[in-house]
């Protein structure tokens, strides 16, 4: 494994931002690789400035390096001009760390965050000088393994991919590095590549393809079985029980030119319980678990400490959920040791969670970014997708803010939800109004953006039955939007592209005949499918009709209750049964309460780690919409909590 740096270095100087490709960030590690040692190459397939501030590779990078039997690099995808540069010269893919060829290393593990870079997943590996196929590949190649939250429906990517990771990866990594430790040790002779995917597949959480037989009948997809009976029928999501154990990164990366994210990035918790019904991150990550309030303070002053950082972010799905938020805020700001010129920033705000004495702690240094996620236009259509917000939660945490001196708020809602009638669609444009009118009683420089996405139903989701709006139905919905905005004070409207939501439709839901259409868009020069400036939705209705799949079919129509779907293999934990009953809830635009403050709905998620139900007398977080529990003896409604124990530990 030599350094091809002496070949990059002369290139550098003909592309855009050499720094995504030079490496020595402060944090970075000096991996120690040998023939003891499986080595790691942990891939974004995105650009640098999006991918370094990811946590989940910064994490398994400190973790694998720990190990005194495996050693972990990075890479990116590289820019376009990169990539011509690199082909022309022969360059193959390299780390970031050491510059070593990609090809070379034992591993390429991709995150996949986004269905819309797995084009760029192809493009990696066929950079590497890997066989794109998996099937193609030699003893001699590495293992090609995808984790992260797409992964929950491998099937697209399932002829590139060795291995996916299901779940959480602190503890599977380890597994895999001694499953391929002893498959090295063995020589890694002809047809002994098949026997270390056999052995992978015998780890929990670890899913490899090849193993399993799909069948179909006409376009339906009819079982996907093993094809060995030794390989599980059913592979189950890995869940890191006591986050705790787990406080990582230690050593956030602190790049040498700018990124999105550009602060330092602490997890307060994973997993919601909210159980929004639109959301797969909700869903796939449960049951939820908190990292001590200490902790996180010892997190957030060591990482200022060494990283020289002003900002912090305390990152989860639902930030302003944490049990302790309002401790650990303004116990960072009012920290000596941090002189007082730290901001703490809260991405993904709840409305009913999101207080004025929060608002007025965060604001003490600076006001960063505000961004709500109302989601839905109306009251019936976020009883629908189980938002369980209000106008006057909504309402109230505007105010907050804008009280303590915010002067622009973003508003983030979807369109193309289950049931929306136009009546739901400008609502949005009612709450943004609304809200725009609020921050001119404070400030009369006061601004509302209102961002709309188009829906897509995920995986693993109670909407996964449901078919997906057209590109013309969002396009009329955005329509109706423009209109009731254009001469409306203080109010911004932006939207995402519905050509982007149906390409994105097309590879979330997919079954493997989908692969086939993600390597002819790659062929046709479709990488950075989520850039708009490189995204184009011919090439994949192009290669839809080449490969006789109707669009329609796999996006638009609705899927009944007995259908095999793609993903029906692949266990988040969630009853099947549970996922349908929610469905049917979300059509009579019925809310289920946060089981946090309820009894358990028995969704599955807890089952097997240890967590106990106690019914309590807890209040539920602020803004009072999540639901009440009912006293069986006085037949009155009272608050209820629940209580998780996990694994000896509260959370």
């Amino acid at each position: 494994m030599t350094s091809l740096w002496s070949r990059i270095e002369p290139v550098l100087g003909r592309v855009q931002k050499p720094a995504r490709y030079i490496g020595g960030e402060d944090g970075a590690l000096r991996p120690t690789h040998g023939p003891g040692r499986v080595s790691w190459l942990l891939i974004y397939p995105d650009t640098y400035e999006v991918g370094l501030p990811n946590q989940g590779l910064q994490i398994l990078y400190e973790l694998l390096n720990e190990r005194d039997d495996s050693a972990a690099e990075r890479a990116y995808a590289p820019w376009g001009d990169m990539e011509a540069e690199m082909r022309r010269a022969g360059i193959p893919l390299f780390s970031v760390d050491t510059h070593r060829p990609a090809g070379s290393f034992d591993v390429l593990a991709f995150n996949l965050s986004a269905e819309l870079v797995y084009t760029n997943v192809l493009n990696c590996i066929d950079l590497a000088g890997v066989p794109v196929h998996a099937e193609r590949r030699r003893p001699e190649d590495p293992i090609v393994v995808g984790g992260g939250h797409c992964s929950f429906n491998p099937e697209p990517l399932a002829d590139f991919v060795d291995a996916f990771v299901i779940g959480d990866g602190e503890e599977v990594v380890g597994e895999i590095t001694e499953v391929l430790a002893a498959w090295k040790r063995s020589g890694r002779s002809e047809g002994s590549r098949q026997g270390a995917l056999r052995e992978l597949a015998s780890v929990p959480g670890v899913y490899v393809p090849s193993l399993y037989e799909v069948c179909y009948d006409g376009p339906s997809l009819v079982s996907v079985t093993p094809r060995y009976a030794d390989v599980p029928a059913v592979v189950e999501k890995r869940t890191i029980s006591d986050l705790a154990a787990w406080p990582y990164p230690r050593r956030q990366l602190v790049p040498l030119t700018e990124v999105v994210h550009d602060r330092l990035n602490v997890e307060i918790f994973r997993g919601c319980t909210r159980g929004c019904r639109f959301c797969q991150a909700g869903m796939i990550t449960r049951p939820v678990r908190e990292r001590p309030a200490e902790q996180v303070m010892d997190m957030v002053r060591r990482g200022l400490e060494r990283t020289g950082y002003d900002e912090v972010s305390l990152t989860s799905l639902s930030s302003a959920d944490y049990s302790g938020i309002e401790e650990v805020v303004s116990g960072t700001i009012d920290d000596p040791a941090c002189g007082g010129q730290v901001s703490v920033s809260l991405p993904s705000l709840r409305v009913d969670a999101f207080t004025v004495g929060v608002a007025a702690q965060i604001q003490k240094v600076r006001r960063t970014g505000l961004t709500f996620a109302p989601e839905g236009g109306t009251w019936r259509m976020r009883q629908v997708i189980n938002k369980l917000i209000r106008e006057e939660d909504l309402y109230s945490a505007v105010e907050a803010a804008f009280s303590q001196g915010w002067r622009r708020v973003k508003l983030y809602f979807l369109t193309g939800l289950p049931t929306e009638t136009d009546e739901d669609t400008l609502g949005i444009a009612e709450l943004a109004r609304n809200c725009a009118a609020l921050g001119r009683a404070h400030t009369s420089g006061a601004s509302v953006t209102a961002s709309v996405g188009g829906f897509v139903p995920k995986p693993q989701t109670p909407f996964q039955w449901f078919g997906q709006a057209s590109v013309e139905e969002l396009g009329r919905r955005v329509g109706l939007l423009r209109d009731a905005t254009r001469r409306e004070r203080g109010v911004q409207l932006r939207w995402h592209d519905p050509r982007a939501t149906l390409a994105e439709g097309i590879a979330s839901r997919g079954d493997r005949r989908v692969g086939a259409v993600i390597e002819d868009v790659w062929r046709r020069g479709g990488t950075f499918q989520e850039w708009s400036e490189h995204f184009d939705l011919g090439r994949w209705a192009d290669a839809m009709a080449a490969a006789g799949l109707s669009i329609d079919w796999y996006v638009h129509r609705d899927r009944g209750e007995d259908e095999v779907l793609p993903w029906d293999h692949i266990s988040a934990g969630l009853h099947r049964d549970f996922l349908w009953q929610e469905w049917q809830d979300a059509l009579r635009a019925a809310g289920t309460p946060d089981c946090r403050w309820t009894p358990c709905y028995d969704c599955g998620a807890c089952t097997g780690y240890g967590l106990e139900h106690v019914v309590g007398s807890s209040v539920p977080p602020a803004g009072g919409s999540q639901g009440t529990g009912q006293d069986l003896e006085s037949g009155g409604a009272v608050p209820v909590s629940l209580r998780l124990s996990v694994a000896g530990r509260s959370a």
